[in-house]
């Protein structure tokens, strides 16, 4: 062991970081992007679920408990409701995590101290709301005893056995399909790009537009197949319900998949080496993962946060796969999550394109 030699092979390598600017960044980038979104943005203490009430009663002291409730500030009352039709439609569209009903006895119910006065509908299909409308249970409630528990019933629509694979695996599809859409497509580009197979590529006459949709055709192909053995698998090993229209969810997956392989083909372009590639696919796996509400609640990020997961294609997913999955909710009523994978992906195809017919000049 020579320290001369070595010391010399170390300073070559510290050289070579130094060069290699997005290395370098990233060194740097990933743990402040960690750091600032557990810091600051995740927050598992959820506020501000957006919900709805359903007055039967309509008295003053319906009318005091709701603004009680209100002001506890983890439900956002929103929707003055007038029937339970409205509110099915509601929480089916996804508009809406829970809502509050107030049956016409509630007076009766509240004089004779009986266990069940209000109740909670909360969509099952997020654990965490269920966890949160479980806060309000015991919510001591005016004018009665506020010592007795119970007062509050919270029902679960879409997953009554609070059951967490129901709520897992739809998203695990998109979280599946976001790492590996990505790093496929962005490191298979850089790799032909590396051996020399796209100047070829682009030495014959083939528009940009041709040349990237024929690279993206085969994974958006692979993602299907992705999407078929996670559901067959969610079904076989934990039940996981199919309450809308297959169809629809494949024609969601693939819209996914595209916005996914749309965002690794502008990877590519940035990319100079399938190493800084997986580090570029890696540092977009964080904020989708971590923001998207996958795995923390996103009620309780904060406004700059929630508009920063707005940008990213699997919270739109997300909605999508559990509406039709354990809502049953359809298309047409999940447009605004749809509409936006579509700009995304249009956006990224765009700007990805551009930056290749720049590379035939």
């Amino acid at each position: 062991m020579n320290l001369r030699r070595l010391g010399s092979i170390v300073l070559k390598e510290l050289r070579q970081l130094r060069r290699d600017r997005l290395t370098f960044a990233m060194i740097i980038g990933i743990p402040t992007l960690q750091l600032v979104l557990f810091g600051y943005a995740i927050n598992m203490d959820v506020r501000h679920l957006d919900a709805a009430v359903l007055d039967q009663a309509n008295s003053a002291r319906s009318r005091e408990v709701i603004a009680e409730l209100g002001a506890s500030q983890v439900l956002n009352l929103r929707y003055q409701l007038s029937s339970p039709e409205e509110l099915n439609t509601l929480l089916r569209q996804g508009k809406i995590s829970a809502a509050l009903v107030v049956p016409s006895d509630f007076e009766t119910r509240l004089e004779r101290n009986e266990r069940s006065v209000l109740q909670i509908v909360v969509d099952g299909s997020d654990q965490v709301v269920q966890a949160s409308a479980r806060q309000l249970a015991g919510f001591p409630l005016p004018g009665s005893d506020r010592n007795r528990s119970g007062r509050i019933e919270v029902l679960n629509l879409y997953n009554p056995q609070r059951l967490a694979p129901v709520n897992t695996v739809p998203g695990l599809i998109g979280v599946i399909l976001t790492m590996t859409m990505v790093l496929f497509t962005a490191t298979a580009l850089v790799r032909e790009r590396e051996h020399g197979n796209l100047e070829m590529l682009i030495a014959t006459p083939v528009s940009p537009w041709e040349l990237t949709l024929g690279k993206l055709l085969p994974f958006a192909a692979i993602g299907l197949v992705q999407v078929s053995v996670v559901l067959l698998l969610g079904k076989l090993l934990f039940a996981v319900p199919l309450r809308g229209s297959l169809s629809e969810l494949y024609l969601a997956s693939l819209v996914f998949i595209c916005a996914s392989l749309a965002l690794g083909v502008f990877i590519s372009t940035l990319a100079r080496s399938q190493f800084q590639a997986m580090q570029m696919a890696f540092f977009t796996f964080l904020p989708q993962i971590l923001l998207s509400g996958f795995m923390f609640p996103f009620a309780g990020m904060p406004k700059a946060a929630q508009w920063l997961a707005e940008l990213l294609p699997l919270t739109h997913f997300l909605r999508l796969v559990r509406g039709i999955m354990l809502r049953g909710a359809g298309l047409a009523e999940l447009w605004p999550a749809l509409a936006a994978l579509l700009l995304f992906t249009l956006l990224m195809l765009g700007v990805a394109v551009t930056r290749v017919h720049k590379r035939l000049d």
